[in-house]
């Protein structure tokens, strides 16, 4: 099928794969089939060449300026997603621990399969009993940390759940280092990767397609993996191969740099958050001030600016209501909004990609609907 230029109708509100900005989408396919005058489509360079080590470069100097990442941090391109930094963590962190044993911050789905996994390589402490389910972050003060852990790990936006942190957790023992996974809130709004040891990111969410994970992680973190620990997931020997140890996702890498040109020209990170919290709003809003209609679970302290989730038809929700609210908003060309498996309901995903104007359209249709079915509540 050859693209005509014509814009895009249907609004993609999935969790990830998520949408990507159409002026990205647009560049990728100018340049499909030759990247600047090689002769070939960026899917056919090697990994190890000059033209492919210049988009790894200025991949990682975009992510640099745009995060604003120290120079004792290292950025490393991997795969295997989060589910793979789940098991990589632990390896490659356990030295911290002469007890081997890490706190884990359990805040919703992807922290609590995280903290499951970390269990195969070494002790996990809970540091609060996880709220199930999970709608809100506990107070400072039921946090218990230990001071020998080998890293204290958060998740800073939970996707299934809707909760995110507003500022990275405050850690009582500071030789302790902090580990987020950032996977659905990266560059959406302003991080300090400075109060971290290691943060990553799939990038299927707000920075291109699947297949690539970022792994950002402080110098002296590397060269400490447990013997076991695959070469893969190993940060030094990925870091001493300038993350070319095996063949990386060159398409996915290409398409990073693409979105972090985006983000740059869109004004950075502090002009997509002040966008963030004008679209989460217009959600939120509809939701708050329909008497009961729509129900979001999620205290307010921690609602996500990305991932919003709410019944139709009250707290518990009405699954025909739901099921028609689905089926309305698909015949209006808005996608993937039916909430994950594990809660159900529905779910808005807004990542960067997704624009005020496409919001405006969720939350037009939100009011129609509740006028017409407020009676079958």
């Amino acid at each position: 099928m050859v693209h005509t230029g014509k814009k895009r109708t249907v609004v993609n509100f999935g969790p990830g794969p998520a949408k990507i900005p159409e002026e990205v989408l647009q560049k990728a396919q100018t340049e499909f089939l030759e990247y600047e005058h090689t002769g070939i489509s960026v899917l056919e360079m090697s990994h190890r060449s000059p033209e492919f080590d210049g988009i790894m470069k200025e991949t990682e100097k975009l992510l640099r300026d745009e995060m604003s990442i120290p120079n004792e941090f290292e950025v490393l391109f991997l795969q295997g997603g989060g589910s793979g930094q789940f098991a990589a963590v632990p390896m490659n962190l356990k030295f911290k621990s002469s007890s081997g044993s890490a706190d884990y911050a359990v805040t919703g789905s992807w922290s609590a399969k995280a903290a499951d996994e970390a269990k195969r390589y070494l002790d996990v402490n809970k540091v609060f009993t996880p709220m199930k389910p999970y709608t809100k972050i506990p107070e400072k003060s039921q946090w218990k940390f230990n001071a020998d852990a080998a890293y204290v790990y958060y998740c800073a936006n939970e996707t299934v759940d809707g909760v995110e942190f507003q500022q990275p957790p405050e850690l009582k023992y500071h030789n302790v280092p902090l580990v987020a996974d950032i996977s659905s809130n990266i560059l959406s709004r302003p991080f300090d990767v400075a109060k971290h040891g290691l943060v990553f990111a799939g990038t299927q969410k707000n920075l291109g397609a699947a297949g690539l994970t970022i792994v950002i992680v402080r110098k002296d973190l590397l060269g400490h993996a447990e013997s076991y620990t695959p070469s893969v997931l190993n940060y030094h020997e990925n870091h001493k191969m300038n993350s070319v140890y095996n063949t990386p996702p060159v398409y996915s890498i290409y398409l990073t740099k693409l979105v972090l040109e985006w983000i740059r020209d869109k004004g950075g990170v502090h002009a997509l958050y002040e966008r963030n919290k004008n679209k989460s709003a217009l959600i939120y809003d509809v939701v708050d001030d329909s008497q009961g209609f729509y129900y979001c679970p999620v205290d307010l302290s921690c609602r996500s600016n990305m991932n919003i989730p709410f019944r139709v038809g009250g707290r518990d929700g009405n699954s025909d209501l739901e099921k028609k609210f689905i089926q309305g908003a698909e015949k209006l060309d808005m996608i993937s909004l039916k909430g994950h498996r594990s809660v159900g309901g529905i779910r808005a995903s807004l990542y960067n990609a997704v624009s005020e104007e496409e919001t405006r359209k969720l939350s037009e249709y939100m009011k129609e609907f509740m006028v017409t079915f407020k009676t079958e509540e």
